[in-house]
């Protein structure tokens, strides 16, 4: 099932890699949702935005789980290419390793400070209760989460991409018949709706992990390749591409807790209807951002076979397949994004679906510029041109927090949803300009040294 993306034609490859991606994140973001509409359905506006009040702290540590599996996915795709399957299997056993400690720590910490998060982002009273519930339940598994991004890095990195898709598709729809159950039927209202994914983010990570291992077992090595169990060089190859990731995600999750904060300023209709919006509108930057890592691993592994004419390559199916993808999102936002919103929110909360459309109708005409900066992202990520990749995230992420804190007082909550586009057309820009220069270029024969 492994698939070596060095041969083929590069937009056919690329595209048979990508869909089953692009599948899995449709699934992942259907029980997202299906999290929150069954909430907001059966258990009120409420308890919708004591869910999207604790989102922003939940993707914090979500940050920490999927920059792992980047940085293991490149990493390890540059093995797989170069056919050096040794360093391959020491990858993957020293990131499960130090990850399982990792996680550990950061569920401890997250279990700890959990109220006083909430209440610095200025957390409501009237949902105050249910926001600490949702997130305290979700994050207690925060192990299964990190074990399961990081076991799905490597399938991908291998060429893999149909068994994380089977994974979670067992998981999104084991989700969304929980969530139905212990919400809808017991009443267990917001801790309803964090135990289902607690239960199957579980069964998911126990599967993706022995799965995995027999997968490793199986791929034969040289006798003169040493295979370790742990290794701190490899661990700081692997942190190198990691940390990078995590924090450029970790910052954009801290950038969106600023946010928050103003929006948990204007009540619990903002609150919900911002949800409800954010929820969707992350349902088509995660679909764009999945054929950016599948551009990131296409990258790295005709690096490490050292065939980089065919980067070009992948990078312009990587942009088509992303357009392709987006321009339905773009439409159905812009013009009929109530329908969809209406999934979280009864006819009566017009107060929520006015700010949930106004939103999306200020977001989604700039899609398709996110669709080029996270391409030409997976392109320098591929490459491990870090500060280059993490300079476009910052720029779009320190613009957006200042231009929301600058624009709130004039002319309030729309003033807020005015940062995303004007931060991803500079994004855009900056990225642009680093691939096209094609300053990343001179990392290339340093990368392919992996020790």
């Amino acid at each position: 099932m492994n698939c070596d993306l060095t041969v083929g034609k590069p937009s056919t490859t690329l595209w048979k890699y990508t869909l089953p991606m692009f599948i899995s994140v449709v699934f992942q973001q259907f029980y997202n949702i299906a999290d929150s509409a069954i909430a907001g359905k059966f258990a009120g506006e409420s308890a919708l935005a004591a869910i999207g009040a604790s989102y922003p702290i939940t993707m914090i540590f979500m940050a920490v789980a999927t920059g792992s599996s980047v940085g293991v996915t490149v990493v390890i795709s540059q093995y797989f290419g170069a056919r050096r399957y040794g360093g391959l299997k020491t990858a993957a056993y020293t990131t499960m390793i130090f990850g399982t400690v990792l996680s550990l720590v950061l569920t401890a910490a997250a279990l700890i400070c959990s109220p006083m998060m909430l209440r610095a982002i200025q957390t409501p009273e009237s949902i105050f209760a249910d926001a600490e519930i949702y997130m305290n339940i979700y994050l207690g598994g925060f192990l299964f989460l990190y074990l399961y991004n990081v076991a799905n890095g490597v399938f991908n990195a291998m060429g893999d991409s149909k068994t994380p898709l089977y994974l979670l598709i067992l998981s999104s729809l084991g989700n969304v018949v929980l969530d139905y159950i212990l919400v809808a039927i017991f009443r267990w209202g917001v801790a309803g709706a964090a135990w289902a994914t607690f239960i199957m983010q579980g069964v998911a990570c126990v599967l993706s992990v022995i799965l995995l291992f027999r997968r490793l077992r199986r791929i034969e090595t040289e006798s003169a390749e040493k295979i370790r169990l742990f290794s701190f060089g490899m661990l700081g190859v692997i942190l190198a591409i990691a940390v990078p990731s995590i924090l450029q995600s970790s910052f954009v999750s801290v950038g969106n807790l600023f946010i928050q904060s103003l929006i948990n300023s204007c009540g619990e209709s903002v609150i919900a209807g911002f949800s409800a919006a954010f929820k969707l509108n992350t349902f088509a930057i995660t679909s764009m951002t999945t054929i950016a890592s599948g551009v990131s691993s296409f990258t790295a592994q005709n690096i490490g076979a050292g065939k980089f004419d065919r980067v070009k390559k992948g990078f312009s199916a990587g942009i088509m397949i992303a357009l392709i993808i987006t321009i339905p999102f773009t439409l159905c936002y812009t013009f009929i994004g109530q329908y969809p919103l209406s999934i979280f929110m009864e006819d009566t909360s017009a107060a929520a679906m006015a700010t949930g459309k106004e939103f999306l109708i200020i977001a989604a005409p700039f899609y398709a510029l996110v669709c080029i900066k996270l391409i030409c992202d997976g392109v320098l990520r591929g490459a491990r041109a870090m500060l280059l990749f993490m300079i476009t995230t910052f720029s779009d992420l320190v613009l957006r927090v200042a231009l929301s804190y600058i624009l709130f007082p004039i002319f309030g909550e729309t003033g807020i949803w005015y940062s995303w586009p004007i931060g991803w057309i500079i994004a855009a820009i900056i990225s642009a300009v680093f691939y096209f220069s094609g300053i990343w270029k001179k990392k290339i024969q340093i990368n392919t040294h992996v020790n």
